[in-house]
């Protein structure tokens, strides 16, 4: 779906500068946008290097089980379906610290092996269909809270701002709202779903 969108997007952009005569706008458009998209790659590249080698020695040095021994109450309670000095809590504590730094497209790959390591976890590794732990993940990993925006501030400095974090208000407020919200809404549904089975 999405590559017909960008494609749509495209044609539509190259038929309204053909009709508007602004192909050289167009072109020169597609060029800054290119030599951007490098320079952004450069500036988060290193940012998301050092974090992860970091986050690496977080693991070697014991620090995941130490934070997975610290937040197991709350973990027990939002993913029973897993004993709290697992691989998977570990994996999943991983993921969320680095949401909590604020890493962004750095957490990807912790969150990928947090999922791989609680599907391996389950009774029956070869079901395709989330359990309610799986999904409260999603969540908590979609709308985390952040202590320091990593990468936005990254993103912001690139950009050419004075001060690149001092959105950090705006990001705790509207962090911590919706990782509330997620997660009662991700109980009350999995309640619904536990009562609609039990039927």
């Amino acid at each position: 779906m999405m590559n017909l969108i960008w494609a749509a997007l495209l044609v539509i952009s190259f038929v309204c500068a053909i009709v508007t005569g602004r192909m050289p706008e167009l072109s020169q458009a597609v060029l800054d946008g290119a030599e951007n998209a490098v320079g952004l790659v450069i500036a988060t590249l290193g940012m998301m290097c050092v974090w992860t080698g970091l986050m690496k020695i977080a693991e070697e040095g014991g620090l995941t089980s130490f934070l997975a021994k610290l937040f197991s109450p709350i973990f027990c309670r939002l993913f029973p379906d897993y004993e709290k000095d697992s691989p998977a809590a570990k994996a999943i504590c991983m993921n969320l610290t680095a949401n909590i730094l604020g890493l962004g497209n750095a957490a990807t790959p912790l969150g990928i092996a947090a999922m791989e390591e609680m599907q391996a976890a389950r009774s029956n590794p070869l079901s395709r269909t989330a359990n309610n732990s799986m999904v409260m993940f999603v969540v908590m990993n979609t709308a985390s809270i952040q202590l320091i925006p990593t990468f936005m501030g990254t993103l912001r400095a690139k950009y050419g701002s004075a001060a690149p974090f001092d959105i950090l208000p705006a990001v705790w407020f509207a962090s911590i709202i919706s990782l509330i919200v997620g997660i009662l809404v991700a109980k009350v549904m999995q309640g619904r779903r536990e009562r609609e089975r039990d039927r």
